[in-house]
């Protein structure tokens, strides 16, 4: 299983929400490079990025940091946050991210997520589903649809794409643990690659994933900010590792 460290960026600051709500907004850096590095030196695969003025607004105020993380590190990073037109993420690929993560966008339009895996390659789109309670949510989380997230992963899956990135928001920040049972359903509907996101609170809930067969990741954000997943990474799971 991979793991992918997050980077929340606004106004080029790393911050962490809590469920996506700017009201609760924890400031940890003003240098995200220096972040990145540090996630890069415990063990981390990737790195997951989040341009969250880009989310919120649609237009991104943080590609200078990107570009600069991704010269930081060695390891790949992906970006996630308005990514909806083929300008944005060629300007994204182009600042040295390795994949895209198309979140609601993918949502409106499947001939969108078909046309840009075919654009730029499957390997570098990567489809975000948030779900609360089950149903997508969009635009930065402020907008809640009615559509399963399972429906939503099976219509991407078909329309070309090879890695979903699965985030439950009612769990994103609260440090109370995964959805595993969110996550046992998709992984039992899914050919493609499936990277959890959002609850994780400790060492034991990595393994947990980890045990899960065909995880293929998993992106691990407040629990490393505040300490409560320490050291070495990679020394936390088992054999299943990768």
């Amino acid at each position: 299983m991979l793991l992918l460290p997050a980077i929340d960026l606004m106004a080029g600051q790393v911050v962490r929400l809590k469920q996506g709500r700017v009201t609760e907004k924890t400031v940890y850096s003003g240098d995200p490079a220096e972040v990145a590095r540090q996630w890069e030196t415990i063990g981390g695969d990737w790195l997951h990025l989040v341009d969250l003025d880009a989310a919120f607004e649609g237009s991104s105020r943080n590609l200078a940091s990107v570009r600069a993380i991704c010269q930081a590190v060695t390891i790949p990073c992906e970006l996630g946050g308005g990514m909806r037109s083929k300008t944005s993420i060629r300007a994204a690929l182009d600042a040295g991210v390795s994949r895209i993560v198309l979140g609601t966008r993918a949502s409106e339009s499947l001939e969108f997520v078909r046309d840009m895996c075919l654009a730029f390659g499957d390997n570098r789109i990567a489809i975000s589903i948030d779900a609360y309670n089950g149903l997508v949510a969009t635009n930065g989380w402020t907008h809640r649809t009615d559509q399963h997230a399972s429906d939503l992963a099976l219509a991407v899956q078909k329309a070309g794409a090879s890695t979903i990135i699965y985030t439950d928001i009612t769990t994103d920040g609260m440090l109370q643990g995964p959805n595993f049972r969110g996550l046992s359903l998709l992984l039992s509907l899914l050919s493609c690659q499936l990277i959890a996101s959002g609850g994780i609170s400790s060492v034991a809930d990595l393994q947990r994933l980890n045990a899960m067969p065909r995880l293929h990741g998993s992106i691990i954000g407040k629990a490393l900010y505040d300490g409560h997943i320490k050291g070495d990474l990679r020394s936390v799971l088992s054999p299943r590792e990768s």
